[in-house]
């Protein structure tokens, strides 16, 4: 058994954590950890999620010193803010713990990122440099040695899981940029009240146009420029994303088939549309992206839908564990 520490329990993708983890036959919870501030230390887990009434009853620890934990596991989630991550990260991969880290603190290899995106200047540059980006259909053998695995973000992994087939099959026409159009539900924006996201303001709308954190994301482990535009939906959870691209002259319909089919026929966590697109009723609650495409001539719209606090966050973090591990990919997933 691999012992474990979560740290942002109580968040929407810490809750989604401890679920998963609960019933992972060779994970033990040894603890459930929130910042020494959060109002919800001392609480229990399931009082603040009652859907894990009897199921995960365990409370909530304020955690102040990482170190005083590190020697305790074996395994750490950071389901925390981005600067917490950087800070903590470090100390658990000092005393050997492997971690895997929700946030965006590891996951671009550019300081300037971290500066003009999320406003701290990154002190952690040799682990930048270990850091495996956990896109786990593509980064799989990485994963496997990796000590700190920065899982994606959830719209990132919806846009290079649509892009990165077409990408290696070499159909786009580089000329044409592809165009992302995302929605989100609110979870996306965290469970810390909000009058933005709160239910009688929410309404769909563009935000982040041009300087949303994800689009260099995207740009930096896809290697070709996009434009991205994310959408708030008033709806909790899901993400749903059209992407428009151009292909290559004489690019057929079964070329684009055969480039999904080779990418994903083998990987249960991703399940590409014969006919169709898919709808976010398919996958929430679920551990999936479903994607689907349409073509006329040399254009393409790919759609691919996510609930994205599982593919978007958690359910990919414990992917990336079972493959760290030698565990079966889907394990306590499906």
């Amino acid at each position: 058994m691999l012992n474990t520490l979560i740290v942002g329990a109580s968040g929407y993708a810490g809750v989604e954590l401890a679920t998963y983890l609960n019933r992972h036959p060779h994970m033990n919870i040894t603890a459930l950890a929130v910042s020494a501030q959060s109002p919800d230390a001392g609480k229990l887990l399931s009082d603040l999620h009652p859907q894990l009434k009897g199921i995960v009853d365990l409370p909530l620890q304020p955690l102040s010193d990482a170190a005083e934990w590190a020697d305790k596991v074996d395994v750490v989630f950071l389901a925390t803010a981005h600067e917490v991550s950087h800070d903590l990260a470090p100390e658990f991969l000092k005393a050997g713990c492997v971690v895997f880290d929700l946030s965006g603190a590891f996951r671009v290899n550019d300081d300037a990122f971290y500066t003009q995106y999320y406003g701290f200047s990154h002190q952690h540059q040799d682990w930048l440099d270990k850091a495996v980006y956990g896109l786990a259909e593509w980064q799989h053998d990485k994963i496997k040695d990796a000590e700190l695995v920065a899982v994606p973000g959830c719209y990132p992994t919806a846009a290079q899981l649509s892009l990165k087939p077409l990408i290696v099959a070499g159909l786009l026409n580089d000329a044409q940029w592809p165009v992302i159009n995302a929605t989100s539900g609110v979870s996306g924006a965290g469970r810390k009240a909000n009058v933005g996201t709160s239910f009688c303001e929410v309404s769909l709308q563009p935000y982040g146009l041009f300087n949303h954190r994800h689009h260099p994301e995207i740009v930096a482990h896809l290697g070709t420029p996009v434009i991205f535009t994310p959408h708030l939906g008033s709806f909790p959870r899901g993400i749903l994303s059209t992407t428009t691209c151009r292909l290559k002259a004489g690019v057929t319909q079964q070329d684009v088939a055969d480039a999904f089919h080779n990418a994903y026929h083998d990987k249960p966590l991703v399940r590409v549309y014969d006919k169709g697109v898919p709808a976010l009723k398919a996958v929430v609650g679920l551990p999936f992206c479903d994607i689907g495409f349409a073509m006329q001539g040399e254009h393409l719209i790919v759609v691919a839908a996510e609930d994205n606090l599982l593919k978007g966050a958690s359910s990919q973090a414990v992917q990336c564990l079972n493959i760290r591990f030698g565990f079966p990919e889907t394990l306590s997933l499906i």
